[in-house]
C-alpha cells in the first residue's frame, strides 16, 4: 500500500458523523492488540488552550529527558502533525503499516454500520503509534467534551480541564455547569483533577472529580502571575505551595501563563522535573498559529480563536502591542456564533472576510455581515483566505497591525504565505522524473505518465487541491505539466504538487496568476521568487555573498573527533587561525564544545573561559569570526568579545538564542539534528531525509525570521552525520539545492565525517574524500562549507567557481 491509499483511506472516514462513547475506539483497539493499556497518558480537556498546554506539557517532559508523544487536533497542513513522537510527526511509512494492519476491522465494522470515524481512528493510531515507540508518557488533546471522546478510551495518570466556555452545545448541553460536567469526566483515578476554571465551571468540575488542584489567581492551589509582554514573549511567575517558577512564553497573553500553570502542575504529577526543566520547557513550547506574530511592520498576528472567549483573549493580549490603524481578516466555520465572535473583536478601521477552504466554512458575505452589525468600518469580502491576507496587507501601512483570526482553517492558508516551501528539483534523467512525482504521492499510473515532461525546471510544493487543479490547467494550457499527489482528501488538506515547465512558461504562469482569486495571486509571487523570476538584484555584504565561501574549524577542545586538544592553548589556536587566513579562509568557526557523538556536555562557564579568549585575540584579523555554541550565553559573551556569526547545531533549542542573535543583528546558523549530542544508538528513521529535513528547518527558520532576522541571516545547515546514515548524508549532499526552497544561505559541515565510511575511506581521516564533498556541495550550491583543511579546500571551491565564471579569476 502506497501512502497516499493509506491516507485516503483515512480520510474516507471523514463522512462518519462523531458520535459520542468510546466504544468503537475500545473495539478498535482491541483488534491491535490494546497498546493503550500499557501507556501513561495525560488527558488535556477544555474548551480553549486546550493545544497550547498539550504542547507545554510535552515540551517541559522532553526537556526532563523523557521520552513523549503528542496527540492533537486539528492539524494546519499535514495530517501526520496530529501525532508525534519527541516533536518529530508520525513516519508515513507508520501510517501505511497502520492502515494495513486495522483496515480488516475497520472494513468488516463498516460493513455492519458501526465504522470508527476519522478521530476515533486516528485516536487508534495515536496510542498504538506511541505505543510502538515506547514513550514513557502520551499527552492526548481530548476532541470534543471528555466523558464520551475517543481519548478516553485510556485511564489517565494525569488530567486537566483548563477552561469552559460555551461550546458544542448539541452535544455538551446548553450551560456552563453541564458542559463542564462532561469535560470533568477525564479526571484520573489516582490523582487530582488539574483545572484553571472558576466560578460554575469548577463547582461542577469539583462535582464529578473530587479532588481538584486549582490554577489561577491568589486565591488558587497553584497561583500564576503574567508580569506583561517583553519583547514576542509573555514574563510569567507560576508557585506552588513548595515550589515557584519564572519564565517566559514565546505564547502570548494572561490565558498562556495560566495555561503555562497547569502544564507545570501536569508535569510536577507525572515526572521529577526541575525548575530549569520547567523555566527551558515552557519557553520552548512554541505552537503555529496561537497568537503568531509573522511582522512586525506592519504587526502580523495569526489566531486560531474560533469561539468568543478565545477571541476575547487574542483581543486583550493585541491590546499590549502599540499601532495605528487595525484590519481584521475574518474566516469562520458554520456552526460558530459569528456576531458575538464580531463583538468580541478589538476595534477595527478595516476587515475583510473570506471564505477558508473547507466544506464546513462560513459564507464570506454572512461573515462580513455579523462584521457589519458591530462596526461603521470598511468591510470587504474575498473568497480565499490568501487573497484576504494580501488585502489587508496592501492596505496597511507599516505602523499598523494585521490580525488573522477565526478558525484555525484560516490562520492555516494564511500561514502558506510564510511557511511554503518551493523545492527546486534536479530532474535530469527519466527515472529521476519518475522518483521526483512518486515522493509526491502521484499515483502509479500517473508518474509512469508523466516521468518523460519533467526533465526541465521542476518545482515540487503543497497547494490546496482546487488551487492544483487550476495550476495543472494553466500549465497545461501553456505547454507544460502538473502532476498533483493522488490523495484524495475532500478538499480539507494541502496536497504535494509536481511542476514541471520551462522558466519561459513558468513566467508566464505567473503573470497569469497575479488578480486571481483562490490564493493563486500570493502564489505568483512565491513561483516569482522560487524561480528568481524578476527579482531585484541583492547586493550582500557577507562571505558567502559573492560566491562559496569557506569556513574554518578551530577547535578549542579537548575530545573534538579529528582534532580534539591540538589548539587548546590561546596561542596555538592564533597561530592557527593566521594559517588559515594566510590560505584564503573567509570565515573562522570558534567551538569550545564537542558535538560529535556521545561528547558529554561542557558547562557555560568552563566553555566561555575556552572561547572567548581566542575570540579577542583574534577579533583585529581581517576575517570574518564565527562562534559554534549551543549556548545563548556563551553566544553572548563570544558577540561582545568580538565574533559577527552564531553557529548553532542544536537548531536554536536554547530559546535565549535567536533572541540575542537578532538583538546584535548578527548571522546564525540553524542546523538540523533530532538530538545534540547524538545519541549513538538512536534509531532514527526518515521517509525522505531531504524532505524531512527541510519540513523541520521551515519552523526553525520561521522561529529566527519572528525574532527580527532576514532570511539572508539565518543559515541553514542540514547536518551532514548528525543522526543520519552515511547514505543518508550523500543523499543530503546530492540533493543539496533543494534546500534553496528555505530561501536562506546553506552551509554544508562533512569534514573527515563517518559518511565516508560508504566509499572506504576512515572518518577522521579523509582529506581527499573531503575535498571531493566540498566540491559536490560547492557545485550544488553550498554557500558555506565548514572545513578543518583550509588551503586544499579553498582550491577546491576555486575550481568549481571558475568552471562557473572564469571571469572572476582573471588578472585584469
Amino acid at each position: 500500500m502506497e501512502f497516499h491509499e493509506a491516507a485516503n483511506f483515512l480520510f474516507e472516514l471523514r463522512r462518519f458523523a462523531s458520535r459520542p462513547g468510546t466504544d468503537a475506539t475500545g473495539d478498535l483497539l482491541s483488534s491491535l492488540g490494546n497498546p493503550h493499556e500499557g501507556l501513561d497518558c495525560i488527558q488535556i480537556a477544555g474548551s480553549n488552550g486546550k493545544g497550547s498546554t498539550a504542547r507545554m506539557v510535552e515540551r517541559t517532559l522532553r526537556e526532563a529527558g523523557l521520552d513523549v508523544g503528542l496527540y492533537t487536533s486539528p492539524h494546519l497542513d499535514d495530517v501526520r502533525e496530529r501525532i508525534r513522537t519527541n516533536g518529530r510527526k508520525i513516519p508515513e511509512s507508520a501510517l501505511v503499516e497502520f492502515v494495513e494492519t486495522a483496515e480488516p476491522h475497520l472494513t468488516a465494522q463498516g460493513a455492519v454500520g458501526e465504522s470508527p470515524t476519522f478521530f476515533e481512528t486516528l485516536t487508534a493510531l495515536a496510542l498504538w503509534e506511541f505505543d510502538r515507540q515506547d514513550v514513557d508518557v502520551a499527552v492526548l488533546e481530548v476532541g470534543i467534551g471528555g466523558k464520551y471522546d475517543a481519548t478516553s478510551v485510556v485511564d489517565p495518570i494525569a488530567s486537566t480541564v483548563t477552561s469552559v466556555t460555551l461550546e458544542h452545545t448539541h452535544i455538551l448541553g446548553d450551560t456552563v455547569t453541564e458542559i463542564a460536567t462532561d469535560k470533568a469526566h477525564v479526571a484520573p483515578d489516582d490523582a487530582p483533577l488539574v483545572t484553571a476554571t472558576t466560578g460554575d465551571a469548577l463547582a461542577a468540575v469539583r462535582e464529578v472529580a473530587g479532588d481538584v488542584v486549582t490554577v489561577g489567581d491568589g486565591d488558587a492551589d497553584v497561583t500564576v502571575t503574567y508580569r506583561g509582554r517583553e519583547g514576542l514573549e509573555g514574563a510569567v511567575t507560576v508557585e506552588g505551595p513548595d515550589w515557584r517558577v519564572e519564565t517566559r512564553l514565546p505564547l502570548l497573553g494572561a490565558h498562556q501563563a495560566t495555561n503555562a500553570g497547569v502544564a507545570a502542575t501536569l508535569c510536577r504529577q507525572v515526572a521529577d522535573v526541575s525548575p530549569t526543566d520547567l523555566e527551558r520547557g515552557l519557553r520552548n513550547a512554541h505552537w503555529p498559529g496561537r497568537f503568531e506574530v509573522m511582522g512586525e511592520d506592519p504587526l502580523v498576528v495569526l489566531d486560531g480563536a474560533h469561539n468568543p472567549g478565545g477571541v476575547e483573549r487574542v483581543t486583550e493580549t493585541l491590546g499590549t502591542f502599540d499601532y495605528d490603524d487595525l484590519h481584521v481578516v475574518v474566516g469562520a466555520m458554520v456552526d460558530k456564533d459569528h456576531e458575538r465572535i464580531a463583538q468580541a473583536l478589538p476595534a477595527f478601521d478595516h476587515a475583510v472576510a473570506c471564505h477558508p477552504n473547507v466544506d464546513r466554512a462560513e459564507a464570506s458575505d454572512v461573515v462580513a455581515e455579523a462584521l457589519r452589525t458591530t462596526t461603521d468600518a470598511t468591510v470587504e469580502t474575498r473568497s480565499d483566505v490568501a487573497g484576504a491576507v494580501g488585502m489587508a496587507l496592501d492596505a496597511a501601512d507599516p505602523d499598523d497591525a494585521v490580525l488573522v483570526t477565526g478558525s484555525l482553517y484560516a490562520v492555516r492558508e494564511a500561514r502558506t504565505r510564510w511557511a511554503r516551501p518551493m523545492v527546486p528539483k534536479r530532474v535530469d534523467s527519466i527515472p529521476e522524473a519518475r522518483r521526483t512525482l512518486e515522493d509526491a504521492h502521484v499515483t502509479e499510473a500517473g508518474a509512469w505518465r508523466m516521468r518523460g515532461k519533467g526533465v526541465h525546471r521542476v518545482l515540487r510544493t503543497r497547494v490546496q487541491p482546487r488551487q492544483g487543479q487550476y495550476l495543472k490547467e494553466e500549465l497545461l494550457s501553456l505547454g507544460g505539466e502538473c502532476a498533483i499527489s493522488g490523495l484524495n482528501n475532500q478538499d480539507e488538506e494541502n496536497v504535494d504538487i509536481v511542476m514541471m515547465a520551462t522558466m519561459a512558461q513558468f513566467k508566464r504562469l505567473a503573470d497569469k496568476l497575479d488578480g486571481q482569486p483562490y490564493g493563486l495571486s500570493t502564489f505568483a509571487d512565491e513561483l516569482r521568487a522560487a524561480l528568481d523570476i524578476q527579482q531585484p538584484a541583492e547586493d550582500g555584504d557577507y562571505p558567502w555573498s559573492d560566491g562559496t565561501a569557506v569556513m574554518g574549524i578551530l577547535n578549542i577542545t579537548p575530545d573534538s573527533f579529528h582534532d580534539g586538544g591540538e589548539y587548546n592553548a590561546v596561542e596555538d589556536a592564533v597561530s592557527r587561525a593566521e594559517g588559515m587566513i594566510e590560505a584564503g579562509v573567509d570565515i573562522l568557526d570558534i567551538g569550545g564544545e564537542s558535538t560529535r557523538p556521545g561528547a558529554d556536555v561542557v558547562p557555560v562557564e568552563a566553555e566561555r573561559e575556552r572561547v572567548v579568549p581566542v575570540v579577542e585575540a583574534l577579533a583585529d584579523h581581517d576575517v570574518a569570526l564565527s562562534v559554534d555554541t549551543r549556548k545563548a550565553a556563551v553566544a553572548r559573551a563570544a558577540l561582545d568579545a568580538g565574533a559577527d556569526i552564531l553557529n548553532d547545531v542544536s537548531g536554536l533549542e536554547d530559546p535565549e538564542m535567536r533572541l540575542v542573535a537578532a538583538e546584535y543583528d548578527v548571522p546564525v546558523v540553524v542546523m538540523h539534528s533530532i538530538e545534540v549530542p547524538v545519541d549513538p544508538d538512536s534509531d532514527i528513521h526518515y521517509d525522505d531525509v531531504v524532505t524531512d529535513c527541510i519540513d523541520a528547518l521551515t519552523e526553525r527558520v520561521l522561529l529566527a525570521e519572528k525574532a527580527g532576522l532576514d532570511r539572508e541571516q539565518i543559515i541553514v545547515d542540514p547536518g551532514v552525520g548528525f543522526g543520519k546514515s552515511a547514505a543518508e548524508s550523500f543523499e543530503l549532499l546530492d540533493r543539496l539545492d533543494e534546500f534553496q526552497a528555505l530561501g536562506c544561505p546553506i552551509l554544508v559541515g562533512h569534514s573527515h565525517k563517518s559518511l565516508f565510511s560508504l566509499v572506504g575511506e576512515e572518518a577522521g581521516d579523509c582529506l581527499e574524500a573531503t575535498i571531493a564533498g566540498t566540491t559536490l556541495a560547492a557545485e550544488r550550491g553550498a554557500d558555506i562549507v565548514r572545513v578543518h583543511d583550509v588551503p586544499e579546500n579553498v582550491a577546491a571551491v576555486n575550481v568549481v567557481q571558475a568552471a562557473a565564471d572564469p571571469s572572476r579569476f582573471d588578472d585584469d
